[in-house]
């Protein structure tokens, strides 16, 4: 598998070192593995698209699916060959988050764990910002 490459943008600031700023989203390991495996089933689709919506006790929720088009306004993250694409309502919410796919014996799901979130509900499905 090749070197991870996250798409980071670097912004001059005068007379000053280029400073990097945060990634949009990065990909945990298994993650990218497990995305990696099953994408030749689904070759209709170019990649996941991740974005939010208003939903819950707390305000926000994650949305996920399989995208067969990048938009105009999507922020693409291609990590390790796997590529993720951030909905422009999302974009400010996930700066910086990291994402994984943890299995255990009651559960299995995508977790975002976002430097972002204020706060979240006791059931942890929706968050604020």
């Amino acid at each position: 598998m090749s070197a991870s490459i996250v798409r980071a943008t670097v912004r001059a600031v005068n007379k000053r070192k280029i400073l990097a700023t945060k990634a949009a989203l990065t990909l945990q390991n298994f993650l990218v593995d497990l995305l990696f495996l099953v994408s030749p089933l689904y070759t209709a689709y170019i990649g996941l698209k991740v974005g939010v919506r208003t939903r819950g006790c707390n305000g926000l929720t994650y949305t996920l699916d399989y995208t067969k088009e990048k938009e105009k306004s999507d922020e693409e993250v291609v990590q390790d060959g796997v590529r993720v694409f951030i909905e422009k309502k999302a974009q400010l919410t996930l700066l910086g988050t990291e994402m994984d796919f943890v299995e255990s014996k009651l559960s299995t799901e995508f977790v975002f764990f976002n430097p972002n979130i204020k706060g979240t509900c006791g059931c942890g499905e929706s968050f604020n910002i």
